[in-house]
């Protein structure tokens, strides 16, 4: 027979799946180590460049006309991105501006990567195979809870296009889910995971890459815990943990707003 655990937070679940109830809808599914290592927590190449001049955050440096990235290898039509490509969009899409205002999940300067992708090309070229290759690069920005889209050119190196919504919620990048993860964790009301997790590995949790990680947006409704009133506007998440090589632990009845860094229940 299955062996259950019983705690405030819930249950340890066996097997594969969790059911989903609730306002929440679900956007994304992340595994720790299963996005690209290139990724570095969502923040991008010109972005850990920045950083490593040990300038502290906010200083205003001389001006500098930085050299345009190397092109790479190069992919063709409707080929996927190669990852000289990504890496190259992303340095091209987070400019100096960008970098210095926004705000990333861990409240650091930048704001968060979520996605890069190869872009539809426009109506007038759909039959040109000469169209030029563009890439759209997504970026959540924590410092007003804004969805940037900056679309790039492969072929000329230009951004054609920035797109800002507020309101939006696209799917979690991993480096939010984990850490989503970590707050959860450090929180009070995370006692019950934590002791969850003990009682299946005999070790004490502390922190996400101890666990597979499920992610989804939440968001609030009428009958939501005031709370959690703001998310959706705010970047909320609800989490699935998992013991590696073990069971499924239950959280559903919490929700992490990375917006405001905090926990809270559903009801």
């Amino acid at each position: 027979m299955r062996k259950r655990v019983h705690r405030h937070l819930g249950k340890v679940v066996a097997g594969a799946a969790v059911a989903v109830a609730g306002t929440a809808v679900m956007v994304a599914i992340t595994l720790p180590g299963a996005a690209g290592a290139d990724e570095a927590g969502g923040r991008s190449a010109a972005e850990r460049a920045d950083r490593g001049t040990g300038q502290e955050q906010g200083a205003v440096r001389p001006g500098v006309v930085a050299a345009a990235p190397a092109e790479g290898d190069r992919g063709e039509g409707r080929d996927p991105l190669t990852a000289d490509e990504t890496e190259r969009v992303e340095e091209l899409a987070l400019d100096r501006r960008m970098l210095r205002s926004g705000q990333d999940v861990e409240g650091d300067r930048g704001p968060q990567r979520i996605a890069v992708e190869l872009a539809e090309p426009e109506l007038t070229e759909l039959d040109d195979p000469a169209a030029p290759r563009r890439a759209e690069v997504s970026f959540y920005d924590y410092k007003d809870d804004s969805l940037v889209t900056r679309t790039v050119n492969l072929d000329t190196g230009k951004v054609e296009g920035t797109d800002t919504q507020r309101g939006v919620q696209p799917p979690l990048s991993r480096a939010e889910t984990e850490e989503a993860a970590r707050l959860l964790i450090a929180d009070p009301r995370g006692s019950g995971l934590r002791a969850d997790y003990k009682d299946a590995t005999g070790k004490e949790l502390t922190g996400p890459d101890q666990l597979l990680l499920n992610s989804m947006v939440f968001r609030a409704n009428a009958g939501t815990a005031a709370a959690l009133a703001d998310c959706g506007e705010h970047r909320c998440v609800r989490l699935f943990a998992k013991v590696r090589n073990g069971p499924w632990i239950d959280s559903r009845d919490l929700v992490v707003d990375l917006s405001a860094r905090k926990v809270a229940e559903v009801r």
